[in-house]
């Protein structure tokens, strides 16, 4: 359910390849998804995480 949410998230916001750690800590909070599983779902579909404010991203 969480991949498939954040796929959903990630079509609307518009994000293919890349993604802002900042980015991502607002969907986190936003959409109450995980930062870890953010970060697996990135790294799972190949979308790099940029701009890493303390390295919670791989």
């Amino acid at each position: 359910m969480t991949a498939s949410k954040i796929a959903k998230v990630f079509r609307e916001e518009g994000i293919e390849k890349q993604i802002t750690c900042p980015q991502a800590f607002a969907i986190a909070e936003k959409h109450t998804i995980s930062k870890a599983d953010i970060s697996t779902y990135c790294n799972e579909h190949g979308i790099k995480i940029r701009a890493c404010q303390l390295g919670c991203f791989k």
